[in-house]
């Protein structure tokens, strides 16, 4: 069974696809791929449909829960968010992006607080993580705007391009997700 989550103004599903050339033309953007570690810049012909099959054996398998994010009174792709399942510890980490057309409308905070309900109310998770590139600071933004806390800073813990890059560090507690989520 596929999970579909909807918010007031979202759609979260599983990818199709159907989506592949609005992921491509969305991550494939330099302001998008420059924010995230795993998107590259420029983005190949067929990175997305790979990236979409990709997807669903993860979720077959339980490692990785990737949803497309649409927005619901449109039906147009804005941005992906997912979790990375470390089954044994009980936790996952979140990730996402969203297209630049789509930034500053709080998509992403809105898209988040939905995954994290997946997480601990119907995945059971203990915890919860994520982190961003230090030269980034909307993304801590929208983090701590789901209920994260910051957990502090790896510094040049990743390579980036020819770049090392200082990852900032938030999580949450199912404890605290139900006492403020």
């Amino acid at each position: 069974m596929q999970t579909i989550i909807q918010t007031e103004r979202l759609v979260l599903r599983p990818f199709v696809l159907a989506d592949a050339p609005a992921v491509q033309r969305l991550a494939g953007s330099a302001q998008v791929a420059d924010t995230t570690l795993m998107i590259p810049h420029p983005y190949p012909d067929g990175a997305a449909e790979g990236f979409i099959r990709q997807s669903w054996s993860d979720r077959e398998s339980g490692e990785h829960y990737v949803f497309a994010i649409r927005l619901r009174d449109r039906e147009e792709l804005c941005g992906a968010m997912g979790l990375k399942m470390t089954p044994k510890h009980e936790r996952a980490e979140l990730g996402y992006w969203i297209g630049v057309p789509y930034w500053n409308k709080g998509y992403a905070t809105e898209a988040g607080r939905a995954i994290l309900r997946y997480a601990f109310e119907t995945l059971k998770l203990h915890s919860v993580n994520a982190h961003h590139f230090a030269r980034n600071p909307a993304s801590g933004r929208v983090l701590k705007k789901i209920g994260m806390s910051y957990e502090g800073r790896l510094r040049q813990h990743v390579k980036k391009s020819s770049r090392f890059e200082d990852l900032e560090c938030y999580s949450i507690l199912k404890s605290e997700w139900f006492e403020h989520g």
